[in-house]
């Protein structure tokens, strides 16, 4: 099903935590988003469990995404 008016139609959750990590840094993005997982011992496999069973998390990570997307 085409899905015209979603702007993540298509990104991975894993590519946006991946662009946001590459543009922000750990640091910053645990400074962004304060959720522990971006702030203690990182790292996108455990941010990905976590994100992906918290949806007020998921939500702000995809919003800080399409804030700064087609910089």
């Amino acid at each position: 099903m085409a899905q015209p008016n979603n702007p993540l139609h298509g990104v991975t959750l894993e590519a946006v935590l991946e662009e946001l990590v590459r543009r922000h840094g750990w640091p910053a993005l645990g400074r962004e988003i304060n959720i522990r997982c971006f702030s203690h011992d990182p790292s996108i496999k455990s941010s990905l469990a976590f994100l992906r069973k918290t949806p007020w998390a998921r939500a702000k990570v995809e919003a800080l995404y399409l804030s700064g997307n087609h910089r």
